[in-house]
């Protein structure tokens, strides 16, 4: 799967290893979580409020639009956590889902 962006410099850069949904990914040392995560899945999270996903807002860190999660249960934004080796990161946040009441 391809990435929302394309990365055009800075490509020398030591590859680091992280996991998204499950999923091993390469970032470069120095990334944003965001910026490795745009780099190769298409989304940052999913939706509070239904199956939509979302790709960040502002991309630096004023909207509030990047939260994601570790396996630990750690929240971070994706837009201003520098990337480290082995991080296991969540797009999904079961607690954060509305509860589908039937009456």
């Amino acid at each position: 799967m391809k990435g929302r962006f394309v990365r055009l410099g800075e490509t020398g850069r030591s590859k680091v290893a992280i996991v998204i949904d499950g999923r091993a990914v390469e970032a470069l040392e120095g990334d944003t979580l965001l910026t490795a995560m745009l780099c190769s899945v298409r989304h940052v999270r999913q939706s509070e409020f239904g199956e939509e996903k979302r790709a960040g807002y502002c991309l630096m860190g004023a909207c509030q639009d990047c939260w994601v999660s570790t396996e630990e249960g750690e929240r971070l934004r994706a837009c201003t956590t520098v990337v480290e080796p082995g991080m296991h990161i969540l797009t999904t946040q079961p607690e954060a889902q509305w509860a589908d009441l039937v009456l």
